[in-house]
């Protein structure tokens, strides 16, 4: 199948295009995105509504917190890319995905690709290079000098939810090199944008 997808930062003005691809269930089980926002103790208490208020008022204040896929006019898939700082659950010390260095978590040069989301009718059709490749040019443009990441070595299937967090295979192609392993098929990947 032959698939064009386009690819613009998500702003305030593109709000209905990210609530119209997240859908009634906010993509998975209500998250909204949220999950490396937020701690998992404030997040479980926020209903549905919350979480997409939460993540409606960030993509207003802007810088945009990530950017969305369109086919034919219409939003189908979503990468969370940004400043490591944008997603403190990500560098929490606690996790797999915490940065290399503490300085790290605050430096503007930092990135992290922490979730990629593609409509379910989309899915198993390679569009998530595609995605990857489209993050890697929004961080170069943003004057990123990493984009880290933390995806899982296998899935079950290209459809489980799981790969909201992406395939170790995709990272592999696009050039990251695996910089940390804390965890059995959670390696942390980072791409030098400076070379």
């Amino acid at each position: 199948m032959d698939i064009t997808l386009e690819f613009e930062p998500v702003t305030a003005r593109r709000w209905r295009d990210f609530e119209q691809l997240f859908g009634r269930q906010g993509a998975f089980c209500g998250c909204w995105c949220v999950a490396l926002r937020l701690p998992h103790a404030i997040r479980t208490r926020m209903s549905p509504d919350e979480r997409k208020g939460f993540i409606k008022d960030r993509i207003a204040v802007g810088p945009p917190p990530g950017i969305l896929g369109y086919c034919e006019g219409a939003p189908v898939a979503w990468v969370q890319v940004g400043p490591r700082h944008d997603v403190p659950q990500f560098n929490s010390p606690r996790t797999v995905s915490r940065p290399l260095r503490d300085h790290e978590a605050e430096d503007p040069s930092v990135w992290a690709l922490s979730c990629l989301f593609l409509l379910p009718r989309l899915r198993g059709n390679g569009l998530s290079h595609r995605l990857l490749g489209a993050a890697i040019d929004h961080a170069r443009a943003g004057h990123a000098r990493f984009l880290d990441a933390c995806p899982i070595d296998h899935a079950k299937q290209s459809k489980s939810a799981t790969l909201c967090i992406g395939s170790t295979a995709i990272f592999d192609i696009a050039g990251f090199a695996t910089v940390a392993r804390r965890k059995d098929g959670r390696p942390l990947m980072r791409l030098d944008l400076s070379r």
